[in-house]
């Protein structure tokens, strides 16, 4: 009687296969995942985000965008989009400025003070009453943000704080709040761009209609 083998590459063969379908259920997983991290948002506080940017657009206020790792890059792409697209779909441009781009400067504050002080101490310099700060985060508890968010308020400066489901102090200071409903950091940053990228074309897409 004949006895039945498998060759190594059979084996080899197998396990890729094999290997292959973990890797799409894990994807799968991970999509779904994502799917529920946007589909935890409030599109009405999206609505009064858009409005406190409009406010801020009519009245020639200041927004500043900041931001830790991943969320700093948030920050800089958000300035630019609304910077550029939306501002060119306007009258007049959206004064708009990232605190994470001007590297002399923020190495210049974490040496002699801080890295706690790195978003505060340009808002002292910068921001007035009446302006708009942006805080991006996962943990809702950066210093720097938290530093930053702690002025804003003291000084009239409107605060927005974008966080994960752990919220942190950022959501206890900012008077507006949008919750992503995940605590995993990359889905997290994914979601915030999104809104992020939803507070642009809000004014590229419908530039002349006021919010309801």
């Amino acid at each position: 009687m004949e006895s039945i083998g498998f060759s190594a590459e059979g084996l080899d063969l197998a396990g890729r296969v094999g290997q292959g379908l973990a890797m799409q259920q894990w994807i799968e997983g991970y999509l779904a995942a994502q799917k529920r991290a946007v589909d935890s948002l409030n599109p009405g506080q999206l609505v009064g985000l858009v409005e406190t940017l409009r406010e801020a657009h009519a009245s020639d206020r200041q927004i500043f965008v900041m931001g830790n790792g991943g969320s700093a890059a948030n920050a800089s792409h958000f300035a630019v989009d609304l910077g550029k697209g939306a501002s060119d779909k306007l009258e007049k441009r959206f004064r708009v400025i990232s605190l994470t781009d001007n590297t002399p400067w923020i190495t210049a504050l974490g040496n002699d003070y801080s890295y706690d002080d790195i978003f505060v101490k340009q808002l002292q310099n910068y921001a007035r009453a009446g302006d708009v700060v942006i805080g991006i985060s996962v943990s809702g508890n950066s210093p720097n943000l938290v530093k930053a968010h702690e002025w804003a308020r003291s000084h009239g400066v409107k605060g927005i704080a974008l966080v994960g489901a752990k919220r942190g102090r950022m959501a206890e200071i900012a008077e507006q709040v949008v919750v992503v409903g995940d605590t995993h950091y990359g889905r997290v940053e994914d979601v915030q761009m999104h809104i992020l990228h939803l507070l642009c074309y809000a004014f590229m897409e419908n530039a002349a209609p006021a919010c309801p």
